[in-house]
């Protein structure tokens, strides 16, 4: 059996539903009930990825200064992983024991719930080599990674739409859509080479600024 169809065949896990419907779900109970990571990843199979890397970008969505800074390490790890080759994502025993609350997860679904309808009637299993290949894993652990970094710095009002741009790969990993992942790809890659190139001539400003100080 070949590698591509190896990897297809671990695809498989014990809750098909999308994302709306996970959400859905989630929100019904306890708003100050925190769900635990370890419990929303479990039966997912290798969407798994794409449920972590959903949980992890909340916080950019949160209008606080530091949002960005607790979703981008995160983001960093999860792209690791990817890059590394891993089924499945790994996590410490103190962050499975964490994770949302129900009232923090119905408030982002009242934030992107329309989009996220909209966009789930477009998307559906499809292109399967673009997420099960190891080079194109590995390709999008490394844009996780770098968009991971971006989203840590603190680059004025660019959290959403960072935020925005990683929910695209987390619904590509969690509705198995090779198609919505070659946007997402594309969109990434121009983002990092933009605010990358931007970024570096900030850092390059500042520092002659300090060497005028100094």
């Amino acid at each position: 059996m070949g590698a591509g169809a190896q990897d297809e065949g671990d695809d498989r896990d014990t809750d098909g539903r999308g994302l709306r419907a996970l959400l859905d779900a989630w929100t019904v109970g306890e708003p100050h009930e925190t769900l635990r990571l370890g419990d929303l990843l479990d039966g997912l199979g290798r969407r798994a990825f794409g449920m972590l890397l959903f949980v992890a970008t909340l916080p950019a969505f949160i209008p606080i200064p530091i949002g960005g800074a607790v979703s981008g390490p995160l983001v960093v790890l999860i792209g690791l992983q990817l890059l590394a080759g891993r089924r499945d994502p790994w996590l410490p025993a103190a962050l499975e024991r964490r994770g949302p609350h129900r009232h923090a997860l119905a408030r982002f679904d009242r934030l992107v719930g329309p989009w996220l309808a909209r966009l789930e009637t477009l998307v559906r299993p499809r292109l399967p080599q673009v997420l099960h290949h190891r080079a194109a894993a590995a390709f999008t652990g490394l844009l996780l990674v770098l968009l991971g970094v971006l989203l840590s710095l603190p680059i004025p009002l660019t959290n959403y739409l960072f935020g925005a741009l990683l929910l695209l790969f987390a619904l590509a990993l969690l509705e198995r859509d090779g198609a919505l992942m070659l946007v997402a790809w594309i969109a990434g890659s121009g983002c990092v080479a933009v605010f990358g190139l931007l970024s570096g001539k900030f850092a390059a400003m500042a520092t002659r600024a300090f060497d005028l100080l100094g």
